[in-house]
């Protein structure tokens, strides 16, 4: 996949226009974009858009809420009978993933799937316990934790938050913990045997010997 598209999954209009985006994978948003009282009718919305895309000629994708936030559950109970192509699980560690192996096994059993159908990309350093769990690879990581994961991803803005600071310098760049972070999600991705991580489109200069194959985007044009 070269372009992944996010779109909240409570705003009509942005998901009619993500069919024609050309995009060749379509996120179905649940969590940051969505404020909670959309929830519902998010996760309606998706289910919707699920159940009419199936030979759309893009893969589908859901970014659920973390599992820790006690939504996420609700998400995959929601979306899962539509047989998404994968979800995204945000704000994660290496243990999530084996948790929502098991949730993802159960409802495919429950949906008439067959087990393993809907594979899992961990966006795995937006919190700093995720930073940290990256880069203790001598217990293991990311490597063996599910034959479902298909991709480690990074993103620099919820770590920023977590941290209470700017992700970038004065000059556009990456500050350092943000520079580690795409480090360790490529290292961690290699050592899993996944794919590259999805970059951003505009990626500072410093970063482009570094061939990252994917990138995410919120607009359609891109």
């Amino acid at each position: 996949m070269r372009s992944l598209l996010f779109v909240p999954a409570d705003s009509e209009r942005k998901l009619g226009r993500a069919r024609q985006s050309g995009a060749d994978a379509v996120i179905l948003d649940l969590e940051d974009s969505v404020v909670p009282a959309n929830r519902p009718a998010a996760r309606s919305q998706a289910r919707a858009f699920l159940a009419s895309s199936g030979s759309a000629g893009f893969r589908r994708y859901v970014r659920i809420n973390p599992l820790a936030s006690g939504l996420g559950l609700d998400d995959l109970v929601s979306v899962v009978p539509e047989r998404p192509d994968g979800v995204l699980l945000p704000k994660c560690q290496p243990e999530d993933i084996r948790t929502l192996d098991h949730y993802l096994s159960a409802l495919e059993a429950a949906s008439g799937l067959a087990r393993g159908a809907i594979r899992v990309i961990a966006i795995a350093t937006e919190t700093p316990a995720a930073m940290l769990a990256l880069a203790n690879h001598a217990h293991g990581a990311y490597v063996g934790v599910s034959a479902r994961l298909e991709g480690i991803t990074w993103g620099a803005e919820d770590l920023a938050a977590a941290l209470g600071g700017h992700n970038r310098r004065a000059d556009g760049i990456y500050d350092d913990v943000y520079r580690l972070a795409r480090s360790l999600c490529l290292l961690a991705a290699a050592a899993a045997e996944s794919a590259p991580p999805l970059g951003v489109r505009a990626s500072p200069p410093r970063w482009r010997s570094i061939r990252h194959k994917s990138q995410l985007s919120t607009r359609p044009s891109r």
